[in-house]
């Protein structure tokens, strides 16, 4: 079982996830602008290679034992969930709305909390629970399960959901014996070599301007996932991953002054729901 964490390491915690959030509303503004001219892949590939290259002077700072790491097997089976996840939501983010993507993405602290729950022997109380419920019943506002159906991309998101709390889950594991940095290390090596793979097929250079998103999109990436493995060390993944939430208003607003996406009271429903629920889950659970 694990031990009861300090009021201070929560929000500590808050602060690493506020990097991920705005980390990840960058990247996704870049996946968007990147979908205008590049496949899926492609943006993954780019995206990998810029943030291996914005390691190397972290290793030269903090010292290349960061490449080792105690548990091979799991970090490569982490990041073949993670390469799942990103791809589903990459191809997402270039055809369905920018808050559609987070909101259906957002059913992945609902996983992550069950899995922590079964293999992390985390502790699901009573505000947990009730954080995820009022979480979970502002995705459906957003959503409108049954209203209309879900398209391929909508599925997308949904499976990269899973994906990413597989990721969250093991990245909470992975946090007990190797460094942040680490981490960042082996998504680098194994999501790469995939991407540029699968890029082959369709190869095409991307133009002068798309340069300037594919710069973002791997810096951005980058200190999502480092700011998010930060976070896991702070708290336990229960408490982190709903705190990811914070992301769906904020892509919203994005969405709306730089895409004329609507903003409609559905959306604003659910991110009052989705605000109270991490509200009780960041002041009260233990």
């Amino acid at each position: 079982m694990s031990a009861p964490i300090s009021l201070s390491s929560k929000y500590h915690a808050f602060l690493w996830m506020n990097g991920t959030v705005f980390s990840f509303a960058i990247m996704g503004v870049c996946g968007r602008e990147l979908s205008f001219e590049l496949n899926t892949f492609q943006t993954l590939f780019w995206r990998s290679l810029v943030g291996g290259i914005a390691i190397l002077p972290m290793l030269f700072h903090q010292g290349w034992s960061h490449t080792r790491t105690q548990r091979p097997a799991a970090q490569i089976i982490r990041n073949l969930f993670n390469f799942a996840g990103q791809y589903g939501w990459f191809y997402a983010i270039g055809a369905i709305s920018l808050a559609e993507v987070f909101a259906l993405e957002f059913t992945a602290p609902i996983w992550t909390v069950l899995l922590a729950v079964l293999f992390l022997k985390e502790r699901l109380n009573a505000p947990r629970i009730g954080a995820i419920a009022l979480g979970f019943i502002g995705i459906l506002l957003i959503t409108r399960p049954g209203i209309q159906a879900l398209d391929p991309a909508g599925l997308s998101v949904l499976g990269a959901a899973f994906a990413y709390a597989v990721s969250y889950i093991m990245v909470k594991s992975l946090t007990e014996t190797d460094s942040p940095l680490t981490i960042l290390v082996y998504m680098t090596l194994v999501h790469l070599p995939m991407a540029f793979v699968f890029s082959l097929s369709d190869w095409v250079w991307p133009s002068g301007e798309s340069w300037i998103w594919i710069l973002l999109v791997g810096l951005s990436g980058l200190s999502a996932h480092y700011c998010m493995a930060r976070a896991f060390q702070k708290a336990e993944a229960s408490l982190v991953v709903p705190l990811d939430f914070l992301r769906l208003p904020l892509i919203a607003v994005v969405g709306f002054f730089v895409y004329d996406e609507a903003l409609n009271p559905w959306v604003l429903g659910g991110a009052l729901l989705v605000f109270a629920g991490n509200f009780i889950n960041i002041r009260y659970a233990k």
